[in-house]
């Protein structure tokens, strides 16, 4: 069974010595023997991936989210490894279980779907400015100088600084950063315009209109468009209230039969 070495052996308290039980993993055929053996090598690794898991504590993933996805990692190194190519198990386990944790992040951790070279140019971006950071006082690395630092173009640079602000959403409940007063992000969304669904009537109505006679078009004009109401148009034309609604009501019944004759007749 798996044993533990001293550091001397190895560089981490949590490397046993496991290199005889690889060797008798890969002699062994398929059966319960080999399935005990595999699954004790399993166990005797854990403590190194629960190690790996633990880097990546601070990016928004449970620590016990991250150790199942570390174990995945090195179910799939134990099965994969190939003792007779004389590398060490650990050298390559590590990153195998690092990639698993990555592509976890990468895969099921950003609100938006962004494509993988961008998730790379924010990943390089992100940790060029954590860099920078310590060396510039008093204010953030600009676009240059993270370029410069990187190798990156600054428009390389600026798609990684946008793409960090899609790893996670805002609730739409979320109050408006320096609003003061209490204004949500739902409260700022822009909605469909109302107007937009008139523009075919109004185009369709504009020939027509322009038809009719100066007085009807005024008295229409004064009504929808001023919002005058129908007895402040009659003081106003002289005329009265009630000859004010007929000439609306048959300026307005002419516009809409022409209208409709031109729809049927197209």
């Amino acid at each position: 069974m798996p044993s533990r070495t001293g550091a001397n052996t190895h560089p981490h308290h949590d490397a046993p010595d496991t290199a005889e039980d690889f060797r008798r993993l890969a002699a062994l055929p398929e059966g319960p023997e080999r399935d005990a053996l595999r699954d004790a090598l399993v166990r005797a690794w854990l403590p190194m991936a629960h190690r790996l898991a633990g880097r990546f504590r601070s990016r928004g993933e449970s620590y016990d989210d991250l150790c199942q996805v570390a174990a995945l990692g090195l179910v799939k190194a134990v099965d994969r490894y190939d003792p007779d190519l004389g590398n060490a198990f650990e050298s390559y386990a590590v990153p195998t279980v690092t990639g698993e944790i990555k592509r976890h992040f990468r895969d099921h951790m950003w609100t938006l779907h962004v494509p993988r070279r961008v998730q790379e140019l924010r990943n390089r971006v992100r940790h060029a400015s954590q860099d920078l950071s310590q060396t510039v006082q008093g204010r953030s690395p600009t676009v240059a100088e993270i370029a410069e630092c990187t190798g990156l173009t600054e428009d390389e640079v600026r798609t990684g600084q946008s793409a960090a602000e899609s790893f996670s959403a805002l609730s739409l409940d979320a109050e408006v950063p320096g609003s003061g007063d209490g204004w949500s992000l739902g409260d700022v969304l822009g909605g469909p315009d109302p107007a937009l669904d008139t523009v075919v009537d109004r185009e369709a109505v504009k020939d027509r209109l322009a038809e009719l006679p100066e007085r009807e078009r005024a008295i229409l004009y004064m009504r929808f468009f001023d919002d005058m109401t129908q007895n402040s148009i009659a003081q106003e034309l002289g005329l009265s209230q009630m000859h004010v609604s007929r000439l609306i009501s048959r300026s307005c019944g002419r516009v809409r039969d022409q209208v409709m004759g031109d729809t049927g007749d197209a």
